[in-house]
């Protein structure tokens, strides 16, 4: 006898087995408990898919420049004190075991120091950035920024290489230790902020230096990466853990240190090197008419008279693209809710300008229109670099 496929029985059959698996979910007799395991094929196939699933999002979404990894551990300090306080538990360090409590989660998350290797560039920043479902991995808290994604990413790519006395070098420094849970006494945050910012920054291009910052700005600051208000994954985690009350005294501890200018910024002379020189450029504006007057305001050529020095912008700012003075909110003795740029370090803050700019390829209706975001986008690109090094060879005033 044969049995004739018609549409109304398969129909019949998927219902039946729809309403089958229901059952059984109701019926509560499958055992969840992560005491139990998964079976071996269970484990093998969850695995696999995973592999896969990574394979393919890291090769048709991740540019390989962007995910291209760091080979010098010393420009990796902010990513391992990152580490060290929010992933070290679950996944180990050199010469540091993880948790015996996440490990006997189902499942458990691997040893990086010994996996690491088996994944290339693109699949570690795709994995690290958007996390694994079902997994105790979480996505990066600030998907907008990719260069702390890559951070990570090439800290982990180097942890298989790297001796305890290295990784305990990166990511707690001389001083610096992890504070378990919050933070409460000022003695106790200060080794743990030190981990990062000892020595303004431990000469690192992406740590601000905080020694003599406004304490209104570093205040509120601390407020606004707790609350999730500012993006960065490093700082929201470390903000959230610091008591509110105790936000105060860390301000004024930093605001009181001595800044210094930045030897070997180059100032005005950098500015002026541009304006002899420079190709004009509005950036990213979506506007025809601010490129055509950033054109008159820089030469179109890059070499008209036109082109204004750092220290022009940073009193009179560029009337032509609506680009305000930068004196007029950063300026000694200007709004305490701001930041003073005087000593600032110059790869900071052209960093900086270069992620307010956001996407080249994203129109500028897309973008953020908060102030700081649009007036980025309207610093000509040739200005960012002698900007932030004029910034960074004044001597700070308060």
């Amino acid at each position: 006898m044969v049995l004739k496929l018609t549409w109304k029985r398969i129909l019949s059959a998927a219902t039946i087995a729809a309403a089958l698996g229901i059952a059984i979910a109701w019926s509560g007799v499958i055992n969840i408990g992560a005491s139990t395991g998964h079976w071996a094929i269970t484990d093998w196939f969850l695995h696999w898919s995973m592999r896969n699933t990574v394979r393919t999002y890291a090769a048709f979404t991740v540019d390989r420049k962007t995910a291209a990894v760091s080979d010098d551990n010393a420009q990796l300090v902010s990513a391992a004190g990152h580490y060290a306080a929010q992933c070290a538990v679950c996944h180990g360090a050199p010469g540091e075991q993880p948790s015996p409590v996440i490990q006997a989660a189902t499942p458990s998350p691997p040893d990086l120091a010994k996996t690491a290797g088996s994944w290339n560039d693109r699949q570690l920043f795709w994995i690290v950035k958007h996390g694994i479902k079902f997994t105790p991995m979480p996505a990066w808290p600030a998907q907008d920024r990719d260069d702390e994604v890559r951070q990570m990413a090439s800290f982990v790519a180097q942890l298989p290489a790297m001796s305890a006395e290295q990784y305990r070098r990166l990511a707690y420094g001389e001083r610096g230790r992890v504070v378990a849970g919050q933070v409460t006494r000022l003695e106790e945050a200060l080794p743990d902020c030190d981990r990062c910012h000892a020595e303004d920054g431990r000469d690192q291009p992406d740590i601000p230096v905080l020694a003599g910052q406004k304490p209104a700005y570093l205040a509120a600051a601390l407020r606004a990466f707790a609350a999730g208000e500012r993006s960065s994954a490093v700082m929201e985690a470390a903000a959230a853990r610091i008591d509110p009350g105790l936000i105060p005294a860390l301000a004024k501890h930093y605001a009181a240190q001595t800044r210094l200018p930045k030897p070997g910024a180059s100032g005005d002379r950098a500015g002026d090197a541009d304006r002899a020189g420079s190709t004009g450029s509005i950036g990213t504006s979506g506007s025809a008419g601010n490129a055509a007057s950033a054109d008159r305001a820089t030469g179109a050529d890059g070499t008209g008279d036109g082109i204004p020095s750092a220290a022009e912008v940073v009193e009179k700012g560029l009337p032509e693209v609506n680009l305000p003075a930068c004196s007029s909110c950063h300026g000694p003795g200007k709004r305490p809710g701001y930041p003073m740029l005087d000593g600032q370090k110059a790869e900071y803050m052209a960093a900086r300008l270069r992620h307010w700019r956001g996407d080249p390829a994203v129109v500028d209706a897309r973008k953020p229109n908060a102030p700081m975001p649009m007036i980025a986008r309207r610093i000509p690109e040739h200005l960012i670099e002698p900007l932030a090094r004029h910034f960074a060879s004044r001597r700070p005033e308060r």
